[in-house]
């Protein structure tokens, strides 16, 4: 058939193909790409149950946009022959990709996240595809899972979209040639990665993907099936009336996590099993966020943050889930962000409480996980939930605090206040669930709660947006903020931390005049002299000791900060530079696990620690701090696709990780949204530099100087630039008597 024209699809070759399907790469002569045309075989091509199950998959596939299942473009007919027009995808599948061997840990547990993404969306639709196996998994070369074959979905009946769900497996003579293929009968599905209730035929809802998927996770961690016998009868009674022996038994490079996700994946009993790909997906995430930030080694070597280690005797372990969110404003939410985050503070103040910090409870923000799940997954003992509404100047807050050991609420309360009462609602909650825990107060307790950052609501709200602008590095609106906020308070020390600390981001990433640090230091003398107990109040000095290049200076004011409060935003990263900078890179490397589990959501964070690390030729430690990096920017850019420098940075990490195509991609698109910024183009340099493309690295470097880049010393240590380190020209453009454009 290859070289073939069906329609308008020109046939180039044969990919492969099964007792289901026949599949080619062809070229959409219309729209001059290439596509996949899947064919039935010629023996069952008039066969009107496999005509049915052919277009069941189209149809099923079509009604789903997901990253993680292959897209269907069009189904069609040419002179008798069906076809479907799918999205060609290079790679290999799960089941050629497994061969009997277990795959890395990383790579299952990174898998699983995908494949229970893409059934979490098919799911939604109220589509149940019910052959979830290797075969029907493929991974593409940059390891991109994607759902295949809906050829035996069932679809939701009531959804008028959608067609009777038509049992198509009955009478298809070819499907029982071999275990991996659907055996005949009212059992729909692959009879080793059945669910039980579809081994016995009864009528199945999402939960058996869950439990196929299991199947699938199970073999991609040991290398074999789970359920395996001689016979479909064997492989029946396995999956009805057995265990399999743990993962870990089987491959002991299985971190031990895994397997209670897997046991509640291959519960026999629907009703205590895994009960939605978004839970199963949150479990397997959890995991892995736990692996990558080496949280139990950095326990071993007591380096972790208190909320990683256990509680102290008579010491309460709480975690505050970000409220919802109730105003129906997508631009409400940093009001609701920063509410949630101020509760967090609040309950920081009692000595017997331990808070998990932002980053801990951030990958939680606007999902639907119960506070049992989330207490579970945390290791907390209360989980703290909520919602915000806010209207003009009204606020409703609603609070409940769950024990987790009873999953029962001890503490329930809804306030309706004006917004000058935000506070004191704060305040309020704090010493409610205080109360509820049996926790007394001491007078330096109550003293310290008793303070209000402000008086002035509004001041209030203009600081909570600045500081929302600052995470997201919009800068110029960050300032508009916080001063807006001094002018109805002009004692509002926060705002005039805020004020600092912007201006010295400003002087480090975009503008070294003068100017910025007088107006800084300015602010940051105002901030101190207003409250220099106060963490920010600290972080802020510390950026501008650092943007003065006083590394010593910058060093102890962010520890200070730390102190104050673990999570303190930008303390951690300041720290990590002003260490950096002078050399300091043993120093550095002790804070390293510290600085992610605290402030493991701001990408600005990792880049000290992973420099530092590569410095001191750590390498494989490095590697992890940089593919945390790599994911916190890419969620950053979900959440703030104008961030053009951590667009920049996330095409430096793309070029570290060999993804030069894409990390070129970024790279353009920063340059031509900010083509004069000496940062930007600084960090085009060593995106650059990781391509190993040495001439226009220095060519870009240069170009750097010229638009008025200007630190130096961070430069001639940075191991992106490594390739120029040795050239005279770079070493003549990084020292202190160089031209500065």
């Amino acid at each position: 058939m290859a070289e073939e024209t069906i329609s308008h699809y020109q046939l180039l070759e044969k990919l492969g193909g099964g007792g289901m399907g026949i599949v080619f790469r062809a070229k959409d002569n219309r729209l001059g790409r290439n596509v996949a045309l899947k064919f039935l075989p010629d023996d069952i091509a008039h066969d009107p149950q496999a005509i049915e199950r052919f277009r069941r998959e189209a149809r099923a596939a079509s009604a789903l946009n997901h990253p993680n299942i292959c897209t269907i473009h069009d189904i069609d007919d040419d002179k008798g022959k069906a076809f479907i027009v799918m999205e060609l995808l290079e790679g290999q599948t799960l089941k050629h990709r497994i061969e009997g061997k277990p795959l890395d840990p990383a790579e299952v547990i990174e898998l699983g996240i995908q494949i229970a993404d893409g059934l979490e969306a098919a799911h939604s639709k109220g589509i149940v595809h019910r052959d979830i196996k290797p075969a029907n998994i493929f991974v593409t070369e940059r390891g991109q899972a994607k759902i295949l074959d809906f050829g035996l979905a069932k679809l939701n009946s009531s959804r008028p979209d959608h067609p009777r769900d038509l049992d198509v497996t009955a009478g298809l003579t070819k499907a029982n040639a071999t275990l991996s293929l659907t055996s005949p009968g009212t059992s729909v599905g692959t009879v080793a990665y059945m669910s039980p209730e579809q081994a016995r035929g009864e009528e199945i809802d999402a939960r058996s993907d869950l439990f196929s998927l299991g199947v699938v996770l199970y073999e991609m961690a040991t290398g074999t099936a789970p359920f395996a016998g001689a016979s479909p009868a064997l492989i029946y009674d396995g999956i009805l009336n057995t265990t399999p022996p743990p993962a870990t038994k089987a491959n002991p490079r299985i971190p031990a996590g895994l397997d209670p996700i897997l046991n509640k994946a291959l519960e026999k009993d629907r009703d205590l099993r895994c009960q939605t790909a978004a839970e199963l997906k949150a479990d397997l995430k959890r995991l892995k966020r736990d692996l990558d930030t080496g949280r139990r080694a950095a326990a071993e070597k007591s380096a972790a943050s208190p909320a990683a280690q256990a509680a102290p005797a008579g010491v309460k372990r709480v975690a505050v889930l970000y409220f919802e969110n109730q105003s129906g404003a997508k631009e409400d939410e940093y009001f609701r962000d920063g509410m949630t985050e101020d509760i967090i503070t609040e309950l920081s103040k009692i000595g017997q409480l331990q808070i998990f910090p932002r980053s801990e409870i951030l990958p939680f923000r606007d999902k639907t996980a119960t506070p049992p799940q989330v207490g579970q997954q945390l290791g907390a003992g209360y989980v703290l939930e909520g919602s915000i509404r806010r209207a003009g100047n009204r606020v409703r807050v609603t609070a409940t605090l769950v024990e987790i050991a009873t999953r029962v609420s001890v503490w329930s309360e809804r306030y309706d206040r004006q917004m000058d009462d935000v506070f004191a609602i704060q305040e309020e909650i704090a010493r409610s669930i205080a109360q509820a825990l049996r926790i007394t107060l001491s007078p330096q307790e109550e003293k310290v709660m008793a303070r209000k950052p402000t008086e002035n609501a509004q001041a209030y709200d203009f600081y909570l947006r600045g500081r929302n602008y600052t995470r997201r590095e919009n800068l110029d609106y960050a300032l508009q903020m916080f001063e807006q906020a001094i002018k109805l308070d002009p004692n509002f020390a926060l705002a005039h931390a805020g004020i600092a600390t912007v201006c010295g981001l400003v002087f480090e990433l975009r503008d070294q005049s003068p100017k910025w640090l007088e107006k800084g230091q300015a602010a940051c003398d105002r901030a101190t002299a207003l409250a220099p107990e106060l963490a920010e109040v600290n972080a802020s000095r510390a950026r501008m000791f650092y943007a003065q290049k006083k590394w010593e200076e910058a060093y102890l004011s962010a520890l200070r900060a730390i102190e104050r409060k673990q999570d303190c935003e930008g303390a951690w990263n300041v720290l990590g530079r002003a260490l950096f900078a002078s050399d300091r890179w043993e120093e550095a490397a002790t804070f390293a696990n510290r600085a992610i589990e605290a402030n493991g959501d701001d990408y600005n964070v990792y880049i000290p620690y992973g420099q530092t690390l590569r410095r001191l030729g750590r390498l494989e430690e490095a590697q992890r701090v940089e593919e945390l990096m790599l994911r916190a920017l890419r969620q950053q850019l979900e959440l703030s696709p104008e961030d053009v420098r951590a667009r920049i940075l996330l095409s430096n990490r793309l070029a570290q990780a060999g993804e030069s195509e894409e990390s070129v991609r970024h790279l353009e698109t920063a340059i031509a949204l900010r083509p004069n910024d000496g940062n930007t183009i600084y960090n085009a340099a060593c995106t650059y530099g990781l391509l190993g493309r040495k001439v226009e690295a220095l060519e870009t470097l240069k170009k750097a100087v010229a638009a008025g880049y200007r630190n130096m010393e961070w430069a001639k240590r940075d191991s992106d630039l490594q390739l120029l380190h040795e050239e005279p020209e770079f070493i003549q453009l990084v020292s202190p008597a160089a031209p500065k454009g």
